[in-house]
């Protein structure tokens, strides 16, 4: 997971004394790097305890393990390929503008969804998933398109999966779970309120909680026994749910192909299926 990321994702919550210092960091992340944590403390009008604290907030053991967090996200960083524009969406834009503005949001939004998500959280995930008795899907406006067509594909591998775009009827589902189930929740905000409504009722019942939220401090990724995130970039394509509901697409999409490489019998469902429906198709 890119501190960066983590650092803008969370700092509007931060205390003022650690959002300047995550203020820094973000606005030259290179300089950063080329400073002591007095140093830093310094440039920021705060005491190095300060730093060394701020750190550790962030799980690191101290300053240098940060400034290796901040050297690993700055390798991480993607660039937009040639031809392909990232910028905020503006009124004046011809038509073409758009377009690659638009592509060049979609591509960061799914590339850095890739780069936030460790490897451990999500193989936790993928374990979930195949031990699941049955799994429950939650999610409301973009979010439930996404685990509509999440619960297609796992229908597909003949797993029983629990959807439906009535939050009540989902919240009765919920209410059946136990120890055996497992919940996943999206919601890009953390705070929809059916959602986590589902969510805490699934957790009350014994179920594993998956949740797939933003990056930013969120009560759903709180309650989750196992969090994975998307990153969006909404503000700059100024439309709601369009790069949020991509990076969700993508890490279910992920999720499907992981969990199709784990199933031995994966094929055999998918052949299955398209043979199925060429009946309709003749």
């Amino acid at each position: 997971m890119s501190v960066l990321k983590l650092l803008e994702a969370q700092k509007a919550s931060m205390t003022v004394a650690d959002r300047q210092i995550a203020q820094f960091i973000l606005d030259d992340p290179d300089r950063m790097l080329e400073l002591s944590s007095g140093a830093l403390a310094e440039a920021t009008g705060r005491s190095q305890s300060s730093v060394v604290k701020f750190s550790q907030k962030l799980g690191y053991a101290g300053y240098q393990q940060l400034k290796l967090a901040v050297t690993k996200a700055k390798a991480l960083e993607w660039h937009a390929p040639g031809g392909v524009i990232h910028g905020s969406i503006d009124a004046s834009d011809s038509y073409l503008t758009i377009v690659q503005k638009l592509i060049g949001s979609k591509l960061l939004s799914m590339r850095e969804t890739s780069s936030a998500n460790n490897e451990a959280a999500v193989e936790a995930a993928l374990d979930t998933l195949v031990g699941a008795r049955k799994l429950q899907l939650a999610g409301v406006g973009a979010s439930s398109l996404v685990a509509k067509d999440f619960s297609y594909k796992l229908l597909k591998l003949g797993r029983v999966v629990l959807l439906n775009s009535d939050s009540h009827i989902q919240i009765s589902n919920a209410s059946a779970l136990d120890e055996n189930d497992a919940l996943m929740a999206l919601s890009h905000s953390g705070r929809s309120v059916e959602t986590l409504r589902i969510a805490e009722l699934a957790k009350r019942r014994g179920a594993t909680v998956i949740s797939a939220t933003g990056m930013q401090t969120n009560p759903l990724a709180e309650l989750a026994d196992i969090r994975l995130f998307t990153v969006a970039d909404e503000d700059r394509v100024r439309s709601s749910a369009i790069t949020a509901r991509d990076a969700q697409l993508m890490l279910m999409d992920m999720l499907f192909i992981l969990l199709l490489r784990h199933q031995s019998d994966a094929y055999d469902f998918i052949h299955n299926s398209e043979a199925a429906v060429t009946v309709l198709k003749a």
